[in-house]
């Protein structure tokens, strides 16, 4: 997949990404329209984007196999004027992308999978940069709320969170690691079945990085976050799998030439056999039983998906 990965780093690694060549990129017949919602703030300017991969018997035709969510989430992929070139932090939209890209491609071939499958991410060219130890991360022109209201669409059953993840001492190796399971404020094992697709992706032993509560409470709360790739798991019932580029050393968000193409390409094909498996029932993201069994000995978790935790008001 190092083609789709080449192709969406030339797009991303401009000054201005227009929506015309994002709608063109992704251009196929019995594909939908790429969705497009341009967003400006204060801080600046990006461009949701939400694309949909149809399955042979998926919802949108009325099927009953179950809707993969892939996210590409990160803060920007450039930080203009005062950087030039795209920045670590862009890797996780363009594993998105060029996840997307392929499912695009194989659609077109006729290689249909079962279920649906959604891919979104935002580009943003003009983001700022931010303190956060050890190293700076790049800011997002909005805020987690409005990014999750964008990227997180309810019909998503299962969640890729595909996220820069190098900004740290908690991964010491380049490549590709997955978290734990999180669904609803509890964070699960970690999935068996993505497990054995990881080492089949990487010809390596898997890699797992490490989650603390902390890391699945929403953003803006005032506690410390690994980074944001969890925060999809903030605001779905659906349980939510981080997949993270990482490195041996802390890189900052916001430093140009470090992304490694070949481990975007993982991440990439990583969603890409995720989503194969999905819809044959072969990726299970958590064992129902037991999270059953969890909520009946120790009750929800979903306070932690809140910012006020146990003492935020209900709902009507």
């Amino acid at each position: 997949m190092l083609k789709q990965v080449l192709e969406i780093v030339e797009l991303l690694d401009r000054p201005e990404v227009a929506g015309v060549d994002v709608a063109r990129l992704f251009a196929a017949p019995g594909i939908p329209e790429v969705e497009m919602q341009p967003v400006r703030t204060e801080q600046g300017s990006t461009l949701f984007i939400k694309l949909l991969i149809p399955g042979t018997h998926g919802g949108t035709v009325g099927g009953s196999v179950s809707t993969l969510g892939i996210i590409g989430y990160l803060g920007g992929v450039r930080a203009q004027p005062e950087i030039i070139g795209l920045v670590s932090d862009a890797d996780g939209c363009a594993a998105a992308l060029a996840a997307g890209l392929k499912l695009v491609q194989m659609y077109g071939l006729g290689d249909r999978l079962p279920g649906d499958v959604i891919v979104t991410t935002h580009i943003s060219t003009d983001a700022s940069i931010v303190n956060h130890g050890p190293v700076p991360f790049m800011a997002s022109p909005v805020d987690m709320a409005m990014k999750n209201r964008y990227l997180v669409d309810q019909s998503m059953e299962a969640v890729l969170s595909l996220d820069t993840t190098r900004g740290n001492r908690i991964i010491n190796g380049r490549g590709v690691a997955i978290s734990p399971t999180v669904k609803q404020g509890y964070i699960l094992r970690v999935s068996e079945d993505l497990l054995t697709i990881q080492q089949h992706v990487t010809g390596r032993l898997p890699s797992v990085f490490a989650i603390t509560t902390q890391d699945i409470t929403p953003y803006g709360n005032g506690i410390f976050h690994l980074n944001s790739i969890m925060q999809p798991a903030t605001c779905t019932d659906a349980p939510v799998v981080g997949v993270a580029i990482t490195s041996e050393i802390a890189v900052p968000g916001s430093a140009t030439g470090a992304s490694q193409e070949c481990d975007i390409e993982m991440a990439a094909r990583f969603g890409v056999e995720v989503a194969k498996a999905f819809g044959k029932g072969r990726a299970k993201f958590y064992d129902a039983e037991e999270f059953t069994r969890l909520m009946m000995l120790y009750g929800p978790m979903n306070h932690l998906q809140s910012s006020q935790g146990a003492n935020a008001t209900p709902q009507a």
